[in-house]
């Protein structure tokens, strides 16, 4: 695990048993502090093993282990993996016991391991999951991720009623999920272990079969076994009396030192030889279980001989006889026979069926893909001369095509900027939308009273003073004139930029190059766009200009009674009116700049906002769409130039086309192999376990390849 994810899980532990979470554990005094406090949460509740709590304490105490023990080996975000060699493990038994659950085991994530079996040479892939009732939820979790997942092929679940006559809370759950998830329950496989424990018990041996008998009574599936006696009776198998059949060898590692021979150490021995817990079972079954039938076997087991003297007295007398059926009664046999056969008797054809179903549907589509390449390659002419004369036969339409594609994308582009979803046009039109506003503000800001005074008397010589309309009519030419001036400026912009995105647009087409390939040039097309945008552009600018002319005209409303317009007309008439000098008039500049303000700023609205922006659509519009649609008609019309020029260079270009024709058709004649060894393949498998239904079509006539379905 990383140390993020280490951190992340102990949060969730500390949180659950009431401890603080917001120290670091990276801090020196924390994991032992939060040990303490887990080891008075275990006193607490009795022990480790007595609460739900405690167990979760005992949890958080083994994580904080882990990583302290493995601090070196543990990454801040990312997973480390390290192999045996680089713990310096020389078998697996070390590795074993450095995994086994614990404060190491706490910190791992994944272990991988692999060993020689049939079942995995054929592709099998065996994982032992963290238990349904592992103290840290994200482990449970984790789990039934994996019982639900569709690449899990079977669940072997080991459960626990063998010992205890009823299911854990856990496996309740579990049976609960699965039976409304036939697609799980069908390939679980339910393994009641220590099946032993009944043979001794008849209340616990009539409880377990009660059990099976209520609530796994719909599925086949059920096994009862004796892990312990199974496993060490296989074995013992390949052991003799030489050897104590196996004290010697196989339990060792649990009785003391060995010589170099490989037997125990007689002098280390004397009566401290203690008894592996196989060899007080093997014992007990010998004894008591009443499995072995007395016509066959004649067992007994001596109080004055150690339970090991016994065990190696009582193989001595029996033999393998008594081994193999050990080990038949330990159940594991069947489980073995009934797991292998459903992973390559039902799983295999099962999955092949499936596979070919899934792929059905491609190999349909691939077929053909390949065939209609093979069949348009195969109609292509092969000489030159043909080639030529198929190109020319082309020429007229290809021609057609140029013209239909450029008036179509023209409309298009028309189309996207009256919809308003051209991006480069809307971003200069509310540049220009923006410009308007700021100059108007500028104007206003800037507007002086007593140069427009002055200009009013110098225009009547025979007066020395002026009303306050004669003022106004003069900031309403020259307030519509400036604005003129910059809308005129911004709309030569607009469609300037615009006329240059529709060149560099119609360049990047594939038509533009088509038509450079067919004719040497772009057939008018750019000289047509530069023009078109002088003339677009002279129509908006007059437009521009009626547009502002009419700003001298007041607006309409502008003296209608109760607005405020006509409120601050007269209030401001009231102040000039107190003498006939410019001196008044010019006191009166701030007011003055709010009438003018109350009047431009609807009609500069009213521009921007709804009339100029249609009018320049439409002008842009009743000019681009018939210059696109007689472009098109042009184009059409340069057959015999583009005759010519394609004669030119056709021989060359029909010589590089036949060849690359050749590689095209080889290249998919190679496709078409590969593909038809690969569902040769596939359907030999599918004949060989007679789904003959589901075979995948080929292409070829002869394709039948032999495979290994392994």
């Amino acid at each position: 695990m990383s140390e993020a994810e280490i951190r992340q899980q102990a949060s969730v532990l500390c949180d659950r048993l009431g401890l603080t979470t917001e120290l670091n554990i990276n801090q020196t005094d924390v994991v032992p502090l939060l040990s303490q406090g887990c080891k008075i949460i275990i006193a607490k509740e009795g022990g480790e093993n007595k609460s739900e709590l405690a167990k979760q304490a005992k949890a958080l105490m083994l994580l904080l282990e882990g990583f302290e023990v493995n601090r070196d080996r543990i990454h801040t975000l990312e997973n480390a993996t390290y192999s045996m060699e680089q713990f310096n493990f020389s078998n697996l038994k070390e590795a074993a016991s450095y995994a086994r659950r614990g404060s190491n085991s706490a910190v791992l994530k994944r272990v991988e391991y692999y060993c020689y079996h049939p079942l995995l040479q054929d592709g099998n892939i065996i994982i032992d999951t963290p238990g349904i009732d592992a103290p840290v939820q994200r482990d449970a979790e984790l789990t039934y991720d994996k019982i639900e997942s569709p690449d899990t092929s079977a669940v072997v679940c080991v459960l626990k009623a063998a010992s205890s006559g009823e299911m854990t809370t856990e496996e309740t759950e579990l049976m609960e999920k699965t039976r409304e998830n036939p697609g799980i329950r069908d390939r679980l496989f339910y393994i009641f272990n220590r099946i032993d424990e009944t043979w001794y018990n008849t209340q616990l041996r009539q409880r377990l079969e009660n059990l099976i008998n209520s609530d796994f009574r719909e599925t086949a599936r059920v096994y009862k076994t004796s892990g312990l006696l199974g496993f060490y009776g296989s074995l013992i198998k390949s052991t003799t009396g030489r050897d104590r059949f196996g004290l010697d060898t196989i339990f060792a590692s649990s009785q003391g030192r060995v010589d170099v021979d490989g037997k125990l150490d007689s002098e280390f021995l004397g009566n401290s030889e203690e008894t592996p817990q196989f060899i007080s079972e093997f014992n007990r079954y010998c004894a008591n279980s009443g499995k072995l039938p007395p016509s066959k076997f004649r067992i007994s087991v001596n109080s004055y001989e150690t339970p090991n003297e016994n065990y190696v007295r009582i193989l001595a007398e029996q033999g393998k006889p008594l081994i193999e059926q050990l080990i038949q009664d330990s159940g594991i046999e069947d489980f073995r026979t009934a797991i292998t056969h459903y992973l390559t008797e039902e799983k295999r054809p099962q999955l092949f069926k499936n596979l070919a179903d899934d792929l059905e549907d491609l190999c349909i589509q691939l077929r053909k893909h390949f065939q209609t390449i093979q069949r348009s390659l195969d109609s292509q002419p092969r000489e030159i001369e043909a080639m030529k004369a198929q190109e020319l036969l082309r020429l007229n339409q290809e021609l057609q095509q140029v013209g239909q594609d450029f008036r179509e994308h023209i409309a298009t582009e028309v189309n996207e900027m009256i919809m308003n979803k051209c991006d480069i046009f809307d971003a200069d039109f509310r540049q220009l939308q923006s410009r308007m506003i700021r100059r108007l503000d500028e104007l206003l800001d800037s507007f002086s009273v007593e140069a427009a005074y002055g200009r009013t008397v110098l225009n009547h010589p025979r007066n020395a003073t002026a009303p306050l309309i004669a003022v106004l009519v003069e900031a309403l030419y020259y307030l519509a004139n400036q604005l003129e001036d910059i809308l005129v400026e911004s709309t030569a912009s607009l469609v300037a930029n615009f006329f240059q995105y529709l060149k560099d647009s119609v360049r990047k087409s594939e038509y533009y190059r088509l038509l450079y390939r067919l004719l040497g040039n772009d057939g008018g097309i750019e000289q047509q766009l530069d023009e078109l945008s002088q003339q677009v552009s002279d129509a908006l600018v007059n437009a521009a200009g009626v547009e502002c002319d009419r700003y001298v005209r007041e607006s309409p409303r502008f003296y209608d009674e109760d607005t405020f317009s006509i409120y601050q007309f007269r209030q401001t008439l009231q102040q000039t009116s107190q003498g006939y000098d410019c001196e008044n008039m010019v006191d009166a500049q701030p007011a003055i700049r709010q009438l003018l303000r109350l009047d431009f700023e609807p009609k500069v609205s009213k521009t921007i906002r709804q009339t100029f922006r249609q009018t320049v659509n439409k002008t842009l519009k009743d000019h681009l769409l018939p210059m696109a649609e007689k472009q098109a008609d042009d184009i059409l019309q340069k057959y015999s130039q583009a005759r010519d020029y394609v004669e030119q260079t056709l021989a060359q270009e029909a010589e590089e086309k036949i060849a690359r024709n050749q590689r095209l058709q080889a290249e998919n004649e190679e496709k078409i192999k590969e593909y038809d060894r690969a569902v040769s393949g596939i359907n030999s498998c599918l004949q060989a376990m007679q789904l003959y239904e589901h075979l995948l079509p080929a292409i070829g006539e002869n394709n039948s390849v032999a495979v290994d379905c392994e």
